[in-house]
């Protein structure tokens, strides 16, 4: 049993089996319907719990079709029709849970709480999403940028905005995976330096700057995310210090020919991208958001110990 909170919990070699299994997973399934299982159904009869404090559309539908893809099935859990949000402590829940699921995901605020759950329970605790990080996520990015083409080491990402728990999950895969991140943010925004001293001690080259372009100079992937992130207040001052760090035609013409733009969705369009380049060429976000699909499966049997 092996609880995934964050990419570091698993490490690189990991990650890249996950990454590896979850590319031949998905060309195995070509031609099949969505909801058929996989041939070797490796986790038939399991249950996976899926816990929601936070709102959803890719992380619950992306876990339940892969369990269904597994072989498995999936038990919802909102916060708003259970008994957490009648102040049941995460303690009992995940001791509960523990007792009638396989596993649970859990997607809420305070990243405290995961570790919490993940402390109390006796089966894997996933990280769907908190206020510090998503790694479930990021694996998607990775795999995506994989079938593009484009290896890991050594590559050049670019981030334009909020210092959010996305980009905390892109330095921690850089440390792992060993690839470059050039952070442009407005002053104040700038992500956990945590996670910036993680990524330098691992030796690589982390670049913090106010200057949009340096960010996007050269670079492999330009990745974005909406400004103002779910459950903070909409605050007219922070969209005024984002409006430089729109991901635009012009600056995407600053990257290299061939680089391809990410968003983890949902998008604000004409906010932190432009529609040119949310609907152009350079875009892989729908094969991103599809693929969040294989990742999960993959972070899912690194948990119960069936990859490879």
């Amino acid at each position: 049993m092996a609880h995934f909170l964050d990419l570091s919990d698993a490490g690189g070699n990991a990650i890249a089996a996950m990454l590896a299994d979850a590319i031949d997973r998905k060309a195995a399934r070509i031609g099949k319907p969505k909801g058929a299982s996989d041939i070797d159904a490796p986790l038939q009869d399991r249950v996976l719990a899926v816990v929601f404090e936070k709102s959803s559309t890719r992380t619950r539908v992306s876990f339940d079709i892969a369990m269904r893809q597994l072989g498995g099935s999936t038990l919802v859990l909102d916060a708003g029709t259970s008994q957490l949000g009648r102040g049941e402590s995460i303690a009992d829940t995940a001791r509960v849970l523990s007792r009638m699921a396989d596993a649970i995901m859990v997607r809420t605020d305070n990243h405290a709480k995961i570790e919490e759950m993940a402390h109390h329970a006796s089966v894997p605790v996933i990280n769907g999403l908190t206020d510090r990080s998503h790694p479930c996520q990021i694996i998607a990015d990775l795999l995506t940028i994989i079938e593009k083409g484009k290896p890991l080491p050594g590559l050049e990402v670019g981030w334009f905005g909020d210092g959010n728990n996305v980009l905390h999950s892109i330095l921690e895969a850089a440390a792992l995976m060993k690839f470059k991140v050039r952070v442009a943010t407005p002053e104040g925004f700038e992500p956990e330096a945590e996670f910036v001293e993680m990524a330098r001690d691992a030796g690589c080259t982390i670049t913090l700057t106010q200057d949009a372009a340096e960010a996007a100079r050269g670079a492999d992937v330009l990745v974005t995310d909406t400004w103002v992130s779910m459950g903070q207040a909409d605050s007219s001052a922070k969209l005024t210090a984002m409006q430089p760090y729109r991901v635009n035609a012009e600056l995407m013409g600053k990257a290299k020919p061939d680089a391809i733009f990410l968003h983890c969705l949902p998008a604000h369009v004409g906010d932190e991208v432009s529609e040119g380049v949310f609907e152009g060429p350079q875009s892989v976000v729908f094969d991103e958001a599809e693929n969040r699909i294989h990742a999960q499966k993959s972070i899912l049997l690194w948990c119960f110990d069936k990859l490879g």
